[in-house]
């Protein structure tokens, strides 16, 4: 079984070496940290999950052709540009930014993955940002998880950081993480951006199908304002410096692997929700009677996706009827006579209908740190849960003046 550890973030696993830098990208005589570099000491394969957003930034383009490959040994990325529609320019940057990672670390170009995040349609300071891969790349250590945490950050609040070891046939390995996203979150295959790393041996084929299941699983799971951005990416490098068996779905303790997997990008889909931009509380929705996992899942997005129920999160109104007209345009084939609803321990509502219930413990429950809604399809036996967080004049604030 999986079991969460003190030291966190992509440097947990072995082999993994990072560093970041303050180039100024966002000008305005900003010193933050704003350029990071992940390197593996040895070819990893990797696994990615891109943006479904038909616009695309230029780095995602540049990454699925470097993936591609079946090697990847470094990744660089940059916040405070998006450096998405930006025409040619804007691939010729990306590719520029993979090309000085590769020479600072003596590595071919093509095995070298790019991210950005930030303003979209501002072309990049190109050459701030080569200058700070450059420095980044220089000041690689098995430490620099945390700084290269930070400098992938937004408008986020906090850096987000995992690390799960568990015993997988015998052997001990890692699975470490690092995640941005704060707005523009919603789920569509992807989200934000985030990197895993392992020291596991995975065959690729069954790297890319774990990573594909457990994406579905946790990171489409979480919303935040409904938007899903030009740049999100979930990049997962395997190194295999833990030795032991190459794992597959054949293997006796690849359950066992893809519950670390998931348990470590639960924790950072959980960590962006609850940073959502504004929030003052994590949101978290449970639906279990669902016939089928995709539709309770497919319910649980509706409830975490609606405004006036966020709303409601906010101001702690246990408004039950939001919630059930939440359910009642996901497009399930949903039975109002068979759903019941609780906010925390407080049922409010059965067979669609609303229930005499205690008030003020329904609004305590609302203003805990991580406010639960529950609800029972009465269709079958399957449950999901979805994240997301509570909707603040703050969030308008933010986004009012994002680019001012």
């Amino acid at each position: 079984m999986a079991r969460a550890v003190g030291r966190r973030g992509v440097t947990a696993p072995l082999g993994y070496l990072a560093g970041a830098s303050a180039a100024g990208i966002r000008g305005k005589g900003e010193a933050r940290l704003d350029v990071a570099v992940l390197c593996s000491a040895l070819p990893a394969v990797p696994a990615a999950v891109y943006t479904t957003n038909r616009v695309q930034a230029a780095p995602l383009l540049v990454t699925r052709r470097h993936t591609a490959t079946g090697l990847i040994r470094a990744v660089v990325i940059n916040s405070g540009n998006a450096n998405a529609c930006t025409g040619p320019q804007g691939e010729s940057d990306a590719l520029a930014m993979a090309r000085a990672t590769a020479e600072a670390l003596d590595l071919p170009t093509e095995q070298v993955a790019v991210a950005s995040t930030g303003v979209i349609g501002v072309p990049l300071p190109i050459e701030r940002v080569l200058s700070g891969a450059r420095q980044a790349a220089a000041h690689l250590s098995e430490d620099g998880g945390r700084t290269a945490a930070q400098a992938i950050l937004t408008t986020d609040t906090f850096a987000k950081e995992a690390t799960v070891r568990a015993r997988v046939g015998g052997q001990e390995v890692t699975i470490g993480g690092m995640a941005k996203g704060s707005g523009m979150i919603h789920p569509n295959l992807a989200t934000m951006l985030a990197f895993l790393t392992t020291d596991a041996r995975v065959e690729p084929g069954a790297w890319q199908r774990a990573l594909s299941t457990v994406v579905e699983r946790t990171f489409n799971r979480i919303t935040v304002d409904g938007d899903t951005s030009t740049n999100d990416m979930v990049l997962a490098l395997a190194n295999g410096a833990a030795g032991g068996p190459l794992l597959n779905e054949a293997s006796p303790a690849w359950p066992d692997f893809v519950t670390a997997l998931e348990s470590t990008a639960r924790s950072l889909a959980r960590d962006i929700a609850r940073d959502g931009e504004g929030a003052t509380r994590l949101l978290e929705v449970v639906v279990r009677g669902g016939a089928s996992e995709a539709e309770a899942a497919r319910a649980a997005r509706a409830v975490a996706g609606s405004s006036l129920v966020k709303a409601a999160v906010h101001g702690a109104d246990p408004n039950w009827g939001r919630i059930l007209a939440a359910l009642g345009r996901s497009g399930l084939p949903l039975d109002p006579l068979r759903t019941s609803i609780w906010i925390g321990p407080v049922q409010v509502a059965a067979r669609g209908q609303g229930l005499p219930f205690a008030e003020e413990e329904a609004r305590r429950a609302l203003l805990q740190d991580t406010a639960t809604i529950s609800v029972d399809l009465g269709l079958g036996e399957a449950e999901a849960t979805a994240f997301g967080c509570d909707l603040s004049a703050r969030y308008v604030e933010i986004n009012a003046a994002y680019r001012t």
